[in-house]
């Protein structure tokens, strides 16, 4: 993956951190444009899985932050459910930081790789086993990949669950019941 492919998976997640801040229906039409930006990601950026070496390891490694992250950042966006029952959703402070952590973390590792520390990235691989270069940008797209998929998934389950939960009846309060001297309440 070159840097300006970096770049705009990079500034797409940003595109859909900004969205997720703002509160949103969490239907399945909501969910729907994360899941196409994913889909087109990977379609575009992932252009092979490299499989010798410990690139596979590197591979899951990276798949496997990316998806914990996600988890994490599906559990702290607050959801809650409007007078109508539909449910809202919106990012917070701890979900934002976690997805902008993990964008910074890519970001800084391609600038990294392409001003200076590409030398020091090889030998790295080298005593690693870790092939190409393309074993690198695959690991990386796939943790972003992977951050989106689960995040949506953690979404889609809770809100799920909070749509199918009883309406809080909107009772009006019991009246207290008065307390005759003498009775044991």
């Amino acid at each position: 993956m070159n840097t300006t492919s970096a770049y705009i998976v990079n500034a797409i997640l940003i595109l859909l951190v900004v969205r997720q801040v703002r509160e949103h229906p969490m239907d399945l039409r909501g969910l729907a444009g994360p899941v196409l930006a994913v889909g087109a990601a990977a379609v575009f950026f992932l252009r092979s899985v490299p499989a010798g070496g410990n690139d596979l390891l590197l591979e899951l490694a990276c798949v496997t932050a990316g998806a914990v992250m996600g988890c994490l950042s599906g559990r702290f966006t607050h959801l809650r459910r409007d007078r109508a029952g539909q449910v809202l959703g919106h990012a917070g402070w701890v979900s934002a930081s976690l997805w902008v952590a993990g964008v910074g973390a890519r970001m800084a590792f391609v600038v990294a790789a392409t001003h200076g520390l590409g030398p020091a990235i090889g030998r790295f691989s080298a005593a690693h086993h870790i092939t190409s270069a393309q074993a690198w940008a695959a690991a990386l797209v796939m943790m972003a990949l992977a951050d989106v998929l689960a995040r949506l998934t953690v979404l889609f389950v809770r809100s799920r669950r909070l749509a199918a939960a009883p309406a809080a009846a909107a009772a009006p309060p019991a009246a207290a019941v008065p307390v005759r001297a003498g009775s044991h309440a």
